[in-house]
């Protein structure tokens, strides 16, 4: 499964890469305005010194929500830089958008997926990944790894290539799922995923060999 850090926060970006084991990067507007980028110029060269951290794809989001702008809007973004992947909305015009940009030869992220019904036309479109908001489903009452299995199940019934992005993760256990269910890739903040690193017998297990080792050798 690949791992994707969802966030425009460099420092963040560039721990995750060190780590050795990021895939690549999401991020939208409201990640964005909460690093204080704003502006079309300001946004488009942040998502270029993002793909100038990361060997790997980087989903930049259109703001538009009628199809000719998603055009203009997405044509520019993947002029930025090979790495970027163009990241659609779930609507009308977003599946048009998409199945144009699949033509092309575009990558997409079609985005604010919250059904199976909605992941079975991103694939029919072309989309290059579709991002189940689990977290945001949890949130509602609704469970969203089942929605990942869903998912899975059409894809594989049918051959699509499109990959499953599970967004929207909320801690390192929906990592694990999703890894379990077959998610293509796991999007989330950084805690999570140094949060796989952690167990405390790991922990204990390191104090009491180190311990054993002072005592043998001062």
């Amino acid at each position: 499964m690949k791992f994707f850090i969802d966030t425009a926060n460099l420092a963040q970006i560039k721990e995750a890469n060190d780590l050795g084991v990021l895939d690549g990067v999401t991020t939208n507007p409201s990640l964005m305005a909460k690093e204080g980028i704003k502006g079309d110029a300001q946004i488009k060269q942040h998502y270029v010194d993002i793909c100038n951290i990361v060997d790997g794809d980087v989903s930049a989001e259109v703001i538009a929500v009628d199809y000719d702008t998603i055009i203009t809007e997405g044509l520019a973004l993947a002029a930025l830089h090979k790495n970027i992947v163009v990241k659609v909305p779930m609507i009308k015009d977003g599946i048009k958008a998409i199945k144009y940009f699949s033509n092309k030869g575009i990558r997409t992220n079609c985005t604010l997926v919250f059904s199976a019904g909605q992941a079975l036309l991103a694939a029919k479109a072309g989309a290059t990944y579709v991002s189940p908001f689990l977290g945001r489903l949890d949130d509602v009452s609704t469970d969203g790894l089942k929605l990942i299995e869903d998912i899975r199940i059409i894809y594989d019934n049918y051959g699509y290539e499109t990959q499953i992005l599970a967004a929207s993760i909320r801690h390192p256990m929906h990592i694990i799922e999703c890894a379990k269910i077959g998610a293509d890739v796991a999007t989330c903040p950084l805690q999570p995923i140094m949060q796989l690193l952690n167990h405390p017998l790991t922990t204990s297990g390191l104090e009491t060999f180190l311990a054993d080792y002072k005592k043998v050798n001062g």
